[in-house]
């Protein structure tokens, strides 16, 4: 399978070969050895040339996917429309009540909502400063915030909760 997709601005060619647990990965024309299982809901685990990877990814009404790699954040979208098709206007805005998660470990400067506030999917909610570089953390989902466990200043970890949106 071919896919053409923007990281960052800039277009790429995926070429995925072989089966799940032995595949080949060309980007640009570059094979690499891949394998990856989804570990937790949006959360993969991905071996590239034997290191490990942990690819945290939260999809946008939009089409477009917001990957965190470590301490990297990456903007994600696949160009090839033939393959896109039908996975816009709200296709992948999640269902049901959505915690949301600090990426990485790092320091909370703002809350964007209220508690009881309405958002919508994509819409910002929290940003955790990490590394010197600020993360805003996004609704999966259109829906109201049920609870904010996060407070200015304050330290958290990765994976920790945030706030609940229903």
């Amino acid at each position: 399978m071919k896919l053409q997709i923007q990281i960052g601005g800039v277009a790429r060619e995926i070429e995925i070969s072989g089966d799940p647990s032995s595949s080949v990965v060309a980007l640009d024309g570059v094979a690499r050895n891949a394998h990856g299982i989804e570990v937790s809901p949006n959360t993969y685990s991905v071996l590239l040339d034997g290191v490990s990877h942990e690819v945290r990814v939260t999809p946008h009404a939009d089409g477009t996917l917001t990957l965190h790699v470590g301490a990297a954040e990456f903007i994600a979208e696949v160009i090839d429309q033939r393959a896109w098709r039908g996975r816009r206007h709200g296709a992948l805005e999640a269902e049901g009540r959505q915690q949301i998660t600090a990426p990485m470990p790092g320091k909370v400067v703002r809350i964007l909502v209220k508690e009881g506030q309405t958002v919508e999917a994509g819409q910002g909610i929290v940003v955790v400063e990490a590394m010197k570089m600020q993360n805003e953390i996004r609704s999966p989902k259109s829906g109201k915030v049920e609870r904010l466990l996060a407070k200015e200043g304050q330290a958290v970890n990765a994976g920790e909760v945030l706030a609940w949106i229903d």
